[in-house]
């Protein structure tokens, strides 16, 4: 569920009207509901009541710290993959023992940097990574404690580039060489084992890759507890999908814990789920405006003020996301158009030949589903300032991230020394 709805004809954020919003603070713009945020995540919450869990939000979905502030009053933890999510959490004040480090590419001084902020744990993702953070714990003489991530070779059936469960991508440590890595992992002097980490990907929309990852993996903690080596957490990791469009409804929460809890009946585990998309995705959207009106022959463009520099999903993945008109009209029939932006791409777009209500220049239109994966991975191609972020809280609203300007963007740069 979420809290974008139509009253009176314009399209609302909880109580605020979005061309409200779009009058004083311009476009485009994303917007974002903390009523949907703080349901989502207390829905997954009730889900895994009836066992010792820690949700640890996926700080990559989406990074603003105003969502992390609110998401953390309302109890989560947080899955961090960088330095830099690492010092967003720790200014929201985040303590140590709600965060778990994920990540192929941890770098020294990132790994420094988490040791000395006591987290939970680090997500080991190669033999390399467990040595490097070994050598690193001992220069700072504590031990560091870690789950080893597991590649469990299983289809999540998803896009290829969010699909992280199989050999071939470049995740997790092979299935195969796992137990011979437990063991050599208990033999460092400046290691703490505490438990395995399994993550198959993104958008999942059935659950029986998740149920089929975890038997595989419970087969090893049964191992390793064979040869004494107790864990104490399992992190299964994110991955549930949202409805982007509702041809294919994705599992409830509650069914997502249900399949996962009853395979892990008889096992003494603290259960870590690292959620991002489910909690935020649908808490947001992006509210851009109508530019231009093109026909080309028997081809209609409906050109915005955003382009994929804000919205990366549509060129990336051939995403889908739902289009509205913010403030409807009545009496015109619907057309197929392509909604696009003003890049220099011809992947800059966000519908093709989709069948919308009539838009006309100056209008406004609400791309759906943009919290997850929507700011955070935008940038500034063609010189282009990201957009403005905003959080709805009832009757009110707060502009939780300004509208870059022209000379942030260019100040980090010179021009040649004269005479040269």
């Amino acid at each position: 569920m979420d809290h974008f709805h139509y009253l009176d004809d314009r399209i609302h954020c909880e109580e605020v009207p979005l061309d409200q919003i779009a009058e004083a603070v311009g476009t485009p713009f994303y917007c974002y509901s903390a009523k949907t945020l703080t349901h989502h995540l207390a829905v997954f919450q009730q889900a895994f009541a009836k066992t010792t869990h820690l949700i640890c939000y996926s700080v990559k979905a989406n990074s603003n710290l105003a969502v992390l502030d609110l998401l953390a009053r309302n109890g989560a933890g947080f899955d961090i993959v960088s330095g830099g999510e690492l010092e967003r959490v720790r200014r929201i004040g985040c303590p140590g023992n709600k965060i778990v480090f994920s990540g192929v590419g941890k770098t020294r001084e990132e790994i420094r940097q988490a040791l000395r902020h006591g987290i939970l744990m680090f997500n080991v993702e190669s033999r390399s990574e467990l040595y490097r953070i070994d050598t690193l714990a001992g220069e700072l003489g504590v031990k560091a404690p870690v789950a080893l991530r597991i590649n469990p070779d299983v289809d999540p059936k998803t896009h290829p580039h969010i699909s992280t469960g199989l050999k071939r991508n470049k995740f997790g440590i092979p299935y195969h060489n796992a137990l011979e890595l437990y063991r050599n992992a208990a033999q460092l002097s400046h290691i703490h084992i505490m438990g395995l980490d399994c993550h198959i990907g993104s958008q999942l929309t059935t659950l029986s890759p998740f149920v089929d990852a975890l038997k595989r993996v419970l087969t090893l903690v049964s191992a390793l507890k064979r040869e004494g080596i107790h864990l104490t957490h399992l992190d299964l990791g994110g991955g549930l999908g949202i409805p982007y469009d509702q041809s294919r409804p994705p599992p409830l929460p509650d069914h997502y814990a249900g399949a996962l809890l009853q395979e892990l009946d008889g096992f003494d585990l603290t259960l870590i789920l690292e959620p991002g998309r489910v909690i935020v995705g649908n808490a947001g959207v992006l509210v851009t405006r109508v530019e231009y009106i093109k026909d080309n022959e028997d081809k209609r463009f409906i050109i915005t003020d955003a382009g994929m520099n804000d919205l990366m999903r549509p060129a990336l993945y051939n995403a889908y996301h739902g289009i509205q008109p913010v403030v409807r009209r009545f009496g015109e029939e619907e057309t197929v158009v392509d909604v696009v932006g003003p890049i220099c791409e011809s992947g800059d777009f966000f519908a093709r030949d989709r069948l919308l209500p009539p838009f006309a220049e100056g209008d406004l239109l609400m791309v759906r589903s943009a919290g997850a994966y929507g700011f955070v991975m935008s940038g500034n191609y063609n010189t282009r300032p990201r957009a403005a972020e905003v959080l709805v809280q009832g009757n009110r609203f707060t502009v939780v991230r300004r509208r870059e300007t022209l000379d942030e963007l260019l100040n980090h740069e010179t021009l040649l020394p004269q005479g040269s």
